[in-house]
């Protein structure tokens, strides 16, 4: 029997940290590390995100953010239908990590809300831990499929291959996703995707966020996604390398509980 989802209330709750104490940034690497994500209130201006972004990671700017290194995040009204341009519309997003198509994608994203939509535009967070550990248990050879290299490819002419789980020597993995038009899976994997989705939607997250209201994620364990919406959303997205030592990926379930130590480091 498929488990009540969790209130989006108690997740916010769970992963808070307050962002501005003494000593925030160890307890947010210490979270970070463990768990993969962090939410924060009282992030009210594009100057705060920015301010709260650079003493965590090192911001690294890209094709759609601003001078500063952030991205304006809202339906520009102009990008909707351009292939990897879905973000600056209002449309929802399938779940995925940010820069999939880089050879070496951030490792932190940070998403800020600076005006919620009127209706919709929630945000959708998925624990690749637990996508990994579901798909497991139902097919083994489903995540072998997905752990082989070079079985997919992430972008356009300029993109990279891949695949969707990569498994480091020390046994971590590192997750990396998008389910656009501009991903691509070889045959191999092709007969397991609707496993890995019935997987990603089997452990979705609803995280409504307010003005004010935020989230950092590690972009190699956690997809975000987003539902569609209308009005003038608002939203400052920061990616970066963290300004701590983290392990790469996460520690998949079965090797966690045989060494549990190994997740907090």
């Amino acid at each position: 029997m498929r488990a009540a989802p969790e209130p989006p209330g108690d997740v916010f709750a769970r992963h808070r940290i307050d962002a501005v104490r003494p000593g925030a940034l160890e307890r947010i690497a210490r979270r970070l590390r463990a768990d993969g994500l962090v939410t924060f209130t009282g992030v009210v201006s594009r100057t705060d995100v920015l301010t709260l972004a650079s003493r965590i990671m090192t911001v690294t700017g890209h094709r759609d953010s601003d001078s500063d290194g952030l991205t304006t995040i809202r339906d520009t009204r102009h990008h909707a239908h351009r292939a990897g341009f879905a973000g600056l519309g209002n449309g929802a997003l399938e779940p995925h990590t940010d820069r999939s198509g880089n050879p070496c994608p951030p490792r932190l994203m940070m998403l800020v809300c600076g005006q919620e939509a009127d209706v919709g535009g929630e945000c959708v967070l998925v624990d690749g831990r637990a996508v990994h550990a579901g798909l497991t248990t139902v097919s083994r050879e489903a995540v072998t499929a997905f752990s082989q290299p070079r079985t997919a490819y992430f972008g356009a002419g300029d993109g990279h291959p891949s695949q969707v789980f990569t498994v480091h020597a020390d046994h971590h993995v590192a997750l990396r996703l998008r389910q656009d038009g501009l991903a691509r899976f070889s045959p191999t994997v092709q007969p397991y995707l609707p496993q890995l989705r019935a997987a990603i939607t089997r452990h979705q997250v609803l995280l409504p966020v307010a003005p004010g209201e935020g989230y950092l994620l590690d972009n190699r364990r956690w997809l975000h996604a987003r539902t569609a919406f209308t009005g003038e959303r608002l939203c400052w997205r920061a990616l970066g390398q963290p300004r701590f030592p983290m392990p790469e990926g996460f520690v998949p379930e079965p090797v966690a509980a045989a060494a549990p130590a190994l997740a907090g480091r």
